[in-house]
């Protein structure tokens, strides 16, 4: 490519998904030298499959899994190192059309100040349906909303990217740093966002510019038993972030809205779990909010 492009892929017993990914990647005309492949301790095979399929790809392997927020910045981290321009993080459950990169990369171009940029991103499996547009931030309430409709054909700010597929300008990491590996996984582009934009940066959303995204391939389990689909991990990490958001970002008088708001919300998930008998998530959303209280704070620069 013209420009110096890492695109980052974390794969955590993903395989079935990341060759996929890596092959629209490649049938799109974007160079293997370029990838940068996560392992996060996958245990399905992964890792010979990927260094036979694609051995041009650098490999990192991580003993453990460090989370969407750990494997990633280890594949930012290399990035920098090697003198990037541009960081390009994609989940491996996603599929890309030919040009997709260009067009984000042309937009980045005409401002210094704009830090990031993301896709129109669909549903791989609804091809016609958007699961990501941008999303709003409502600071009062601490309440980060996707948007599943395009603003406009041309690109537009918005005043939070989703982690799925973002493109980040490297130069504007040595102010925010990286993701904050508190987060671990989920509401860590929420933050990474917040903290871009209080730097006075930009954010953007490029319609034209398409990723196609099976939505929720690490986190839903193939049957439905008591717990129903979703590992209860899923909702303390959500919860917990949560909470860290409060901290980070509701305080002063905001404080006097967002926390009640979001705590209620919390109870009426342990009501609802409990009267499911889903006893574990219940006691997951608990745990939740009791680390996300006591943790330190993360990077908030």
């Amino acid at each position: 490519m013209q420009y110096s492009v890492a695109i980052v892929i974390l794969n955590w017993n993903g395989w079935e998904y990341t060759q996929l990914c890596v092959k629209s990647l490649l049938d799109a005309g974007y160079s293997e030298n370029d990838l940068i492949i996560v392992d996060n301790g996958s245990s399905d095979g992964s890792i010979p499959n990927i260094k036979e399929q694609f051995p041009k790809a650098h490999l990192i392997l991580n003993k453990v899994n460090q989370g969407f927020t750990g494997g990633n910045n280890r594949g930012i981290q290399y990035a920098l190192e090697k003198g990037y321009g541009f960081v390009l993080l994609l989940n491996n459950d996603t599929q890309v059309l030919p040009g997709f990169l260009e067009q984000l990369i042309e937009e980045m171009k005409g401002s210094e100040k704009l830090a990031a940029i993301q896709p129109l991103i669909y549903y791989l499996g609804a091809k016609d349906e958007i699961w990501n547009a941008g999303g709003n931030y409502h600071a009062w309430l601490g309440y980060s909303q996707t948007n599943y409709q395009i603003e406009s054909d041309q690109p537009y700010l918005t005043e939070w990217i989703s982690g799925c597929a973002i493109l980040v300008r490297s130069a504007v990491l040595e102010k925010v740093g990286l993701l904050d590996d508190n987060y671990f996984a989920y509401f860590e582009d929420v933050d990474w966002s917040l903290r871009m934009r209080s730097q006075g940066f930009k954010l953007k959303v490029h319609p034209r510019s398409i990723v196609y995204h099976e939505a929720g391939a690490a986190s839903k389990s193939e049957t439905k038993g008591v717990e129903g689909f979703l590992d209860p991990k899923v909702h303390f990490l959500n919860v917990r972030n949560q909470v860290f958001q409060l901290r980070k970002y509701c305080v002063g008088p905001k404080q006097w809205l967002a926390w009640p708001f979001h705590f209620g919300k919390f109870g009426l998930f342990i009501l609802y779990f409990t009267l499911k008998g889903r006893h574990n998530k219940s006691k997951a959303v608990i745990k939740g909010i009791k680390e996300g209280l006591k943790t330190p704070l993360g990077i908030n620069k």
